[in-house]
């Protein structure tokens, strides 16, 4: 089977550009703030909801792989359109080790362009489209992936990681 390209929007972050700065609250209450973790790699991917099926997968293919990524000085962070307490209740039924960040106004989803028109059974809404970027130590787009399924997101991500 021939695979599906995907046309990425202008307005995603470049690889090797500044990614957008963050302010989001986690799933603990925290602040987290992108400028406060310089020095470490960020795999940084949008998924639609929590507790989903797709979602489910790519949270714990994410959480599965954790050992790995912080090996390579990685750490993950979702972002979703969830709140904190949703998130909590996934990262708890899931036992997921790394925090999911609330962003219920889209603000840093559009920042990385994947705020987006969706369709589905003929209607069209606004949602995230699920991608990933793997940000590096001085705060810059490494690896941007676009519209990727659950487990492609990891294994990209996994990929990327291992060849920086």
């Amino acid at each position: 089977m021939a695979k599906k390209e995907v046309e990425v929007p202008a307005d995603v972050p470049a690889v090797g550009q500044p990614a957008p700065d963050f302010e989001l609250t986690a799933d603990n209450g925290s602040t987290v703030r992108l400028r406060d973790l310089r020095g470490q790699r960020i795999v940084l991917y949008f998924y639609p909801k929590d507790d989903t099926p797709g979602c489910t997968t790519q949270a714990c293919g994410f959480r599965d792989n954790y050992v790995e990524i912080q090996e390579r000085n990685a750490l993950v962070l979702g972002i979703s359109p969830d709140g904190e307490k949703s998130h909590a209740k996934f990262k708890t039924k899931f036992n997921l080790p790394f925090k999911l960040l609330a962003d219920p106004e889209h603000r840093v989803a559009e920042a990385y362009g994947v705020w987006r028109e969706k369709s589905m059974y003929g209607k069209t809404y606004m949602g995230i489209v699920r991608s990933h970027f793997l940000i590096d130590e001085q705060g810059n787009v490494a690896d941007a992936q676009y519209s990727v399924s659950p487990e492609a997101s990891v294994e990209g991500a996994l990929a990327a990681l291992r060849l920086s």
